[in-house]
């Protein structure tokens, strides 16, 4: 990830919705608190208030709203 043409990581969030959601995807069941660490990451390096964790499992979908 680039920020201000710094290089902070190698992570690549999934999608960022009209400059101000962050929506990660993950193709688990199970919420990590990595995965939270994650997101929470992405805005504050982005100066982001509002992310969305999305979990595709066996036949549903999870969401989890995450701000900063």
């Amino acid at each position: 990830m680039k920020i201000d043409e710094e290089i902070v990581g190698n992570y690549r969030l999934d999608f960022l919705i009209e400059d101000k959601v962050v929506v990660e995807l993950k193709t688990r069941e199970t919420v990590y608190q990595k995965d939270i660490s994650q997101v929470l990451d992405y805005l504050k390096f982005n100066n982001l208030k509002v992310g969305l964790l999305l979990y595709f499992g066996n036949f549903k979908v999870k969401i989890k709203r995450l701000v900063l």
